[in-house]
């Protein structure tokens, strides 16, 4: 299939999937989502196929939800937005290949949320990680609330969800969110270098091992993505999300009412 938003290159058993919105930071337009779960479901059907590499082209790994195409969504329609995208979700989570993210640059909003999707999280020196949703009044999506908590533990999960302040890639290796921190020039390099190392284990037990964790440790996740789906759906409707997607735009600070 030929892709408008991926970048798709195979290196022996390893796949390499490359975001590919430069203009927009690698933000998760519904196009590129779509084209995200093809991808992945064409490597999961690929025997030559053993572990993916996620990554983004440019300077960003990914900027997150398209605050373009949400600016003027009405009741319902951010529900339903997200509501698609949860095969997507599904897919990385449940595919028996090991998904590597090599985060490059900026990882914000659902950007964050789907590096915590993958397997392993490799970052550059230049990356970092952003719970942004707050600023815009909007609650974290993409199972941030499941995984971040899952990871690094309530309390410092609540701290960047109710904080949106970014944190350096040094920074999420100290609290287990990131596996290594790598030089920029490198961190591709050794993303490939290790998905080789698991590529030639054994796929069925690798395969067993990834769906047994994410099957003990996922079982509620169905049931967030939809409280998720109708949170972020309310929120949207708010007048402090209003302010908050102006002001960025803006590029000046929100004034947020509570209403």
């Amino acid at each position: 299939m030929d892709f408008s938003y991926l970048l798709i290159e195979k290196i022996g058993n390893v796949e390499i999937i490359r975001m590919n919105e430069p203009n927009k930071r690698n933000a998760l337009v519904m196009d590129m989502r779509a084209e995200l779960l093809q991808a992945f479901s064409e490597a999961e059907q690929d025997d030559q196929v053993k572990v993916v590499i996620l990554t983004g082209e440019g300077k960003a790994f990914s900027a997150g939800g398209d605050l373009s195409s949400i600016r003027h969504s009405k009741h319902l329609e951010t529900r339903k937005r997200l509501q698609s995208s949860q095969q997507l979700i599904m897919k990385i989570l449940e595919m028996e290949k090991p998904v590597i993210a090599a985060v490059n640059g900026a990882a914000a909003g659902a950007g964050f949320s789907l590096a915590l999707l993958c397997d392993l999280i490799l970052a550059s020196e230049q990356a970092f990680f952003v719970q942004s949703f707050v600023n815009i009044g909007l609650i974290p999506d993409f199972a941030a609330m499941h995984f971040l908590p899952l990871i690094i533990g309530p309390q410092k999960a609540k701290e960047l969800m109710f904080m949106g302040e970014r944190i350096s890639a040094e920074e999420a290796y100290k609290i287990g969110i990131v596996n290594q921190v790598l030089p920029s020039e490198t961190l591709l390099i050794k993303a490939i270098e290790i998905a080789g190392k698991m590529a030639k284990k054994p796929a069925v037990s690798v395969g067993m091992m990834k769906k047994i964790v994410n099957q003990h440790l996922n079982r509620n996740l169905k049931v967030l993505l939809e409280l998720e789906a109708q949170g972020q759906d309310i929120c949207s409707q708010t007048e402090d999300f209003k302010e908050g997607v102006n002001a960025f735009f803006e590029r000046r600070e929100p004034t947020f009412q509570g209403k």
